[in-house]
């Protein structure tokens, strides 16, 4: 709310400021910015004589984030950029006001940069932020705004490299990190915060614990959200601490990066990167053919993905014409004339990501990425192709569940879902049909304890089937 409440506040005065384009460096270009999650790296405290230092900085800190799990697999769906914007004196504000040490005898030291940088933020010595508290913080953050505006109007996550040797660093909506000792690490467990919601795994204080991919007052091992690591790769429930309002809390992990530099993000926080990197980037770059690209073609018919792959690839593609199963696992297929048949055809594609970095069994939520193309065969030839392209979430919960499964999805395009709820011997035991953004309820208490599919079925295309235990 403080970041909103900052916001309004700043967008009163971003008129004020006129626009100043400085110039933009590309760290790492992996593809179009409208098909990439796009990092703008900014500076603070580097004088113009030290912007290649700045630059080697940035390059440093993209060098260092994609040599890690799981941002070293998902490498290809981020680009970097780096700002250089020159301040006009180097490093940072240290007022010596921090009340968690003893800065006693410590001369004040203030120095003009850009974006305000400043130790001792909130009275915490190693807290750099852009100001020495939120009020103090608002010209900064308005400067910020202004240049993002001016110069990369379509970042998706903003990191500001402060040219100080002093460890420390912020999260935020704007997170900032120095370049000294463990500089880098700092910056990624920022953007833990600030880019994909993880939360702090030593305890952040009552104000700030909440419910999050890896915080939960949840203790059942059957209930909990990440129930499907339990017992892989040393993930448990373990309370942030042994009495009061910790031990009410609990992470899944005892030495991840969200709690200590230096080391791996657990398997629970990695999954939740990757399931905001799904949210944020479709794995489909392009395909062809396009709507009208294609008349009275001769035969065969070429139809072709070009897909962002992970390192290794783990995306899967499970092709259908007409509803039958037509080709899987295969970035381009080939349309034969008898393959079709006379007036409308659909192909269509389902793509999915089966990497084991995610837990997809029983996981609550589904990302699918869809191609469909329309034949107009006729006997003159083809006619026409329509193709369509969607992104779909598929949530199923709770899962196991004794009573009520809740089913939702949210799709780019309006279309509903057919869903099947199949018993193990292949009986149809339920169908139900959900609307785009739509929390469907479906009543199970009936059925038998064990284990259900459940289908789900886009235009009679099969474009999913999950597990639902029945307790």
């Amino acid at each position: 709310m403080k970041y909103f409440i900052i916001y309004i506040i700043c967008s009163f005065n971003v008129g004020s400021i006129s626009a100043q384009i400085f110039d933009v460096d590309t760290i790492k270009f992996s593809g179009a910015s409208d098909k990439r999650i796009n990092l703008v790296i900014l500076g603070d405290g580097y004088q113009t004589l030290e912007l290649p230092q700045f630059i080697t900085d940035a390059t440093n800190f993209s060098n260092t984030l994609f040599n890690q799990s799981p941002f070293l697999e998902y490498a290809e769906y981020f680009n970097v950029y780096a700002i250089k914007v020159p301040s006009n004196e180097s490093g940072a504000d240290h007022p010596g006001t921090a009340t968690d040490i003893n800065e006693t005898g410590i001369t004040p030291i203030f120095v003009d940069t850009y974006f305000n940088a400043t130790f001792d933020a909130f009275n915490i010595h190693r807290f750099l932020f852009y100001g020495i508290d939120y009020t103090d913080a608002i010209p900064a953050e308005t400067k910020i705004r202004s240049v993002l505006t001016d110069n990369f109007p379509t970042y998706d996550q903003t990191l500001i490299l402060v040219n100080s040797s002093i460890y420390g660093g912020t999260g935020g909506e704007f997170p900032m990190a120095s370049t000294g000792t463990s500089a880098n690490e700092i910056a990624i467990h920022e953007l833990g915060h600030s880019l994909f919601d993880l939360k702090d795994e030593y305890y952040p204080g009552d104000a700030l614990a909440s419910e999050a991919t890896n915080m939960t007052q949840e203790t059942n091992p059957s209930l909990i959200k990440w129930k499907n690591w339990i017992g892989v790769n040393s993930i448990g429930i373990y309370p942030y601490g042994t009495s009061g309002v910790p031990a009410t809390w609990h992470r899944p992990h005892q030495t991840c990066k969200m709690r200590y530099l230096g080391v791996p993000f657990c398997s629970v926080c990695k999954e939740g990167i990757i399931e905001k990197i799904h949210a944020l980037v479709s794995p489909l770059d392009s395909y062809t053919p396009i709507s009208n690209t294609v008349s009275n073609s001769n035969f065969p018919i070429d139809f072709n993905l070009n897909l962002i792959k992970p390192i290794p690839n783990t995306l899967e593609s499970s092709w259908s014409l007409n509803a039958v199963s037509f080709a899987t696992n295969v970035d381009d297929v080939s349309i034969l004339e008898t393959d079709l048949n006379a007036g409308l055809n659909d192909l269509t594609v389902v793509i999915t990501d089966n990497t084991p970095l995610l837990k997809v069994t029983n996981h609550e939520t589904i990302h699918l990425y869809t191609v469909t193309w329309t034949i107009d065969n006729t006997s003159l030839g083809i006619k026409a192709i329509e193709s369509d392209s969607n992104n779909l979430s598929i949530a199923i919960y709770p899962n196991p569940t004794n009573t009520i499964v809740n089913f939702k999805i949210e799709s780019e395009k309006d279309i509903n879902l057919k869903i099947d709820l199949i018993s193990l011997d292949g009986k149809k035991i339920k169908t139900v049909s959900v609307s785009n953004y739509e929390t469907h309820e479906v009543d199970i208490s009936n059925l038998s304890q064990g284990i259900y599919m459940a289908n789900f079925y886009a235009n009679n295309v099969l474009v999913a089937s999950e597990k639902l235990v029945k307790q």
